[in-house]
């Protein structure tokens, strides 16, 4: 009988025609976006609560904007991670160890926030970019279609961010 139990854990997982080892490379790429985005998240919203100057208002709403768009970026990620059978979960220290984006000190200038960023938008693109390579090898046009949802949104963010800077 044990046998027989052991062998169903062991089929390989199926969902909307993926299997787990096909999904596995996707799901790794991301939870990388994940924990980018999670750091970045934090990071607008102490630049949020941090910012001072003569561009306090349009600056404290615009991080404002941002970590709430990064929120539900976030929980979409971790929503398509469910619809393939698995668990997004992840403890800060991993979400530390794994990011790309960096922490701050919000010691800095108006300017200098923007340009941190901007920056950090450079690690998000790319981190999207793998997970757009990785869903197209499967033929994962939802994953696709996600991220380059999320790309469009954050090339135009990076026009305008990047337009205030000048």
């Amino acid at each position: 009988m044990e046998t027989i139990n052991k062998k169903k854990r062991l089929k390989p997982f199926k969902k909307l025609g993926f299997t787990f080892l096909e999904t596995t490379e996707i799901v790794v790429k991301i939870r990388q976006l994940m924990a980018d985005y999670t750091i970045f998240y934090l990071k607008m919203r102490n630049f949020h609560w941090d910012v001072v100057g003569s561009d306090f208002f349009e600056l404290h709403q615009e991080f404002e904007n941002e970590y709430n768009i990064t929120n539900e970026h976030i929980d979409i990620l971790a929503e398509r991670i469910r619809s393939f059978g698995l668990k997004p979960s992840m403890n800060m220290a991993a979400i530390l160890e794994r990011s790309k984006v960096q922490e701050t000190n919000t010691e800095k200038t108006s300017i200098e926030m923007v340009e941190e960023l901007l920056m950090d938008y450079h690690i998000l693109h790319d981190s999207m970019l793998d997970v757009v390579t990785a869903s197209l090898d499967i033929g994962d046009n939802v994953t696709e279609q996600i991220i380059t949802d999320f790309m469009r949104h954050l090339e135009k963010r990076n026009w305008m961010f990047t337009s205030w800077v000048k």
